[in-house]
Formats: structure tokens, sequence, C-alpha cells
């Protein structure tokens, strides 16, 4: 990849962890790195499974959803361990973290590997950059390998994460499908598994280049929808964006913008901070999931970036609550640096179905106050537009003004 951030189209990485359980346990105990371990769920039974493998068990022959005997058989001296769930979830969230520090739009797709669109970080670097600091951190503070695919969509992304493991990075470009991807067996192509890739080869399909060839309705005809799905992914094209919600277990929701330029204006902090709080509640109440704790990402202008979150006595859902929380964070945090990017995320959210609010007669006279103000400011804010408020805030003829204005506005509309 060129010594340039694309202008042009997303950019999209595949981070997966390799060998992730097996790597975690050699984390654990560094005495088993270097050596043949499997992760069996039941280690003294033959009839145990293997789950996961080291490179070096895999050396020699082992494979996952092998039988014990069989891999001891192949591999005497191998190592077996029982797996740690909870260690291997712990490893997973400061993975994760670290993806975090990034960007907010990332999508987890299991315990050990996820996507990110970073389209949005050129200040952090290249894309070939900004994926060698992030393999790098995780393996220098966890101590955990990986392999990072770049692209421009998700499915190409994948790919290319799988073509060079372990403590890969890996670009795949539309213009390069013909000689790095069309080759590959078709077996080898994300999204067909055995049943398909064998109808598949019943057609004489037996590369991912004859698939990409291949005429559409034929394979709508064998596969439905799902055939002019695999041949559009075959060409390159994938549509799907990088979705932070997909994924409930991973419990957070955050939006992130880069400044046009660098600025310690807090009037114009305070509006952003205000637009990412607004964005972060309209995509909880969505989603009908509130949240027990939020964080604010702070990245100055040298790249230096921190987290800090706050965790909350009671459940947040409203655009002003983030703001207010995410705004006390934000200033007992910011050291008067110029700021580059700032970043809204609710975390530990849980769904509205799930929770009963135990509220006393104060309370409830309160938030049922709020929650018809709300419904009142949102059916106007969809009717006129959500700028509606700006507009009658307003005093300076089109200046902009300051989101603590806002609140006032609110607050003395709340006693009318």
């Amino acid at each position: 990849m060129s010594n340039h951030f694309p202008t042009k189209g997303r950019i999209i990485f595949h981070v997966d962890m390799n060998s992730f359980y097996a790597s975690v346990e050699a984390a654990y105990n560094p005495d088993l790195k270097g050596k043949p371990l499997a992760i069996a769920g039941n280690p003294e039974h033959r009839k145990g499974i293997i789950v996961t493998s080291s490179y070096e068990a895999r050396a020699k022959g082992v494979k996952t959803t092998m039988p014990l005997w069989q891999a001891k058989e192949l591999c005497p001296e191998l190592i077996v361990k029982t797996p740690n769930f909870d260690r291997y979830r712990e490893a997973s969230r400061n993975m994760f973290a670290i993806l975090a520090d990034i960007t907010p739009y990332i999508q987890p797709v299991s315990i050990d590997e996820g996507y990110m669109d970073i389209t949005e970080c050129a200040d952090l670097g290249t894309p070939l950059e900004i994926a060698e600091q992030i393999q790098t951190k995780i393996k220098d503070e966890l101590d955990l390998p990986c392999s990072i695919g770049i692209a421009p969509n998700k499915f190409l992304a994948k790919m290319a994460s799988d073509m060079k493991k372990p403590m890969g990075i890996t670009v795949l470009r539309k213009r390069e499908l013909e000689e790095k991807l069309w080759p590959l067996p078709i077996e080898e192509m994300y999204g067909v598994g055995k049943k398909t890739a064998v109808k598949l080869q019943n057609l004489k399909i037996n590369t991912i280049g004859d698939l990409a060839a291949y005429d559409v309705y034929q394979l709508k005809t064998l596969l439905g929808v799902n055939g002019e799905r695999l041949k559009n992914r075959a060409n390159g094209y994938d549509p799907t964006p990088v979705d932070p919600d997909a994924v409930s277990i991973f419990k957070s929701i955050g939006n992130s913008q880069t400044l046009p330029h660098d600025t310690t204006d807090e009037r114009e902090i305070d509006r952003l901070l205000y637009s990412l709080s607004e964005k972060v509640s309209e995509r909880m109440q969505r989603k009908s999931v509130v949240s027990e704790n939020v964080q604010v990402m702070i990245r100055y202008h040298d790249r230096k970036t921190i987290t800090r979150s706050q965790q909350l006595h009671d459940y947040v859902e409203l655009k002003d609550e983030i703001f207010s929380i995410s705004s006390e964070l934000f200033y007992a945090n910011w050291n008067g640096s110029p700021i580059r990017l700032l970043g809204v995320t609710a975390q530990q959210l849980t769904e509205k179905d799930e929770i009963t609010k135990q509220l006393d007669l104060f309370t409830y006279e309160n938030e049922a106050k709020n929650e018809k103000l709300y419904q009142v400011v949102d059916d106007l804010s969809e009717k006129y537009g959500k700028d509606v408020f700006k507009k009658m805030m307003s005093s300076d003829h089109g200046q902009s003004i300051s989101t603590s204005f806002q609140k006032d506005f609110l607050d003395d509309f709340k006693h009318k």
C-alpha cells in the first residue's frame, strides 16, 4: 500500500487473533511457547475433541475438531490443556479495548476476530502504519499474535487476513483479485461451507475465479439469493457496513469525529460533544437499550489518545444525560492541549425489556415529566428538522450557539 492515506472508498480492517486459545495459554504460561499445544474439551478422555491448537501442533498434522486420540498419534509430545474461558474472555476484552483506542467503528464477529472501519483515521498514519501499530500493541501488551487484512470492504478484508498467518498484514485491492483471490480453491472462500462447495464443484466451479465468471442466473437457481451474493463477493463487491451494533455481547455504542482543525475552543468542543451524544442516544433508542457507563475518547494534536469512563448509578439513554456525563468527563481529564478527535461511547448496555426500574414517587413524577418533554422535542425535531431548536435559540443571526445555551433553554422549557 502506498505511503499516503486513500481519499476514496472505505478502509476496512479484519483483525484475526492467531490460534487464540492456545496463544492465550502460552502468554499466561511462557513455558508453553514454541511447543505443540492443543486445547481440548476433555483431555482426560480419549474421545475429547481438539478445540484449537498452536502452530507447532498444526505442523504435526493436528487440526481443529480432530479426536484427541488421533492428535496424540500424530504428535505424541502434544501438550493438552482444558479450555479456560474466563481467561479467553479477559484477553478478548483487552484486545477489543486496544482496537477501540483507534476507532469506535468496530464489529466483533467472535471472541477472537472483528472488523474495523478506519476510514476516518487518516490522522493516525497510513492504513499499513495503523495496522502495524495495532499488531505491535496487541503483541507488546497482551503477548498475543494477530493477522490483519486491509481492504475496501469486509469480505476482502476477511480473505486478506487469512492469507498470511501468524503475524501477517495483507492488503487486498480490487485490482489484485485476479492475482491474489481468484486462484484460491472455492472451499477457501469465506461464506462457502462444505455443502455449498460440493454443489459448486458439481458445476465445475473449483476456484473463486470460476465463481466470479459464472452465470448469475444459474447460481441463483442453485443457491437462491446467496448465489448472487457469493458471485458479487468473488468479484470484490460487498456493501455491508461495519456495524458496531451487530453483536450485542460486546455491549457498547459509540461515535467519534475528527475535527476539521485542531482546537482548544470550548464552544466548538461542546458542540461536538453534544452532537456525538445525540448520535449515540439515537442509536441506543433504535436498539431499545440503556447504558450504565459512559466513555469519552480524547485524541490530541500529537496523536496521543486517552479514554476515560464513568460508572453510573442509574441507566441513561437521553442525549442530554449522555452529554452532561461526557462533558464532565472531558473537562475533568482534558490537559488543555489542542484536540484533534473526540469520541463518546455508551457502554454496559442493557435491553429495556430486561430491566425494571424501581422509582420512588418523586423520581417517577420527574421522569414522567421528562419523558413527555423529550417526546415533544423529538416530535418537533422530526416534523421541522433537527435544527429547529438551534434556529429558535440563535441570537447572533446565523452564528453557532453553544450547547450549554441549548441545555439552558431546555431547562427553562421544563419549568414552563
